[in-house]
């Protein structure tokens, strides 16, 4: 539910949360990005960062050149600026990440779980089911036909919270209870509303439908597309997974070893709010792929 005026929290010396609503509705989202865009056209003084999330946006400033209280004023405005949700449009890239779904890797993460902590189906089959879907390969089908909305990056370097923008791809699931130990790079997971992409082969919650060779991350800046960044995605862009075989995955590993894969990134796109809402209102939800 949005708010009817922000919620400013602190956060120590450092920090302040503008918080515009209690769920993720996705207008939530929308106007935290907008106020970052509007933060980094105004140059607002003492402001170091910004991380979005499905609600809210925290600000990082420096305290000696602005007081929090001088900082919430300044956010006001902006925020008084931004006009309604519709009236945003904002800087947008499209990302096509290839995707394997229902692969062996996850599915010996899941054996492996169900051999030494509890036992349980395999999670592709165990998501279809509970978003009465016929099969995992509808699955799969329903979870590509989409771009995903990037929410935000968190948690570990560079893995996104996304969201389908389509509603007919809509897929909720509950995370492992309790989780799993270890997850395989690159995993696609579900939880919630949201669907991740493992950075990292650490422990994890959410349930595995697939694998991306690609990396999101890259600290060493080995690869071309991290010549300036070393994360892959920012909030506000989208992803759109493209259903692979192990034999293309095999050659995208090796390219990415090599150094000779090429990122399919679109970097000229703006993401207007007004126009999706009016294509999200013409869809009759309840039709699925």
């Amino acid at each position: 539910m949005k708010f009817d005026a922000p919620k400013f929290l602190p956060g120590g010396d450092r920090f302040i949360m503008v918080q515009f609503g209690d769920d993720a509705e996705i207008d939530l989202n929308f106007l935290a990005l907008g106020l970052t865009t509007a933060i980094k056209a105004d140059q607002t003084r003492g402001v170091i960062d910004t991380n979005p999330s499905y609600n809210s946006l925290v600000v990082e400033y420096e305290s000696d050149e602005i007081s929090y209280g001088d900082l919430q004023k300044e956010l006001e405005r902006l925020i008084g600026g931004l006009g309604s949700v519709e009236k945003l449009e904002l800087d947008s890239r499209l990302a096509y990440l290839p995707a394997m779904y229902l692969d062996p890797w996850t599915r010996d993460c899941v054996a492996d779980y169900s051999a030494k902590i509890t036992p349980r189906d395999w999670d592709p089959a165990y998501v279809a089911e509970l978003n009465d879907l016929e099969d995992a390969q509808q699955l799969a089908r329903v979870h590509s036909g989409t771009e995903h909305w990037v929410v935000a990056v968190c948690s570990t370097p560079g893995l996104p919270l996304m969201r389908p923008l389509d509603p007919r791809c809509a897929i909720t699931s509950p995370k492992y209870n309790p989780p799993r130990t270890w997850t395989t790079l690159g995993a696609i997971g579900v939880g919630g509303l949201s669907t991740s992409i493992y950075t990292t082969s650490g422990p994890g919650g959410y349930n595995l439908i697939g694998r991306t060779p690609v990396p999101l991350w890259d600290p060493r800046q080995r690869l071309p597309v991290f010549k300036d960044r070393v994360v892959l995605l920012n909030a506000a862009d989208r992803v759109k997974f493209v259903p692979i075989d192990k034999d293309e995955f095999g050659y995208i590993e090796a390219r990415i070893a090599d150094g000779t894969y090429e990122f399919n990134i679109t970097a000229y796109q703006r993401f207007s709010v007004g126009a999706y809402k009016k294509w999200v209102a013409s869809l009759n939800a309840d039709r699925r792929f």
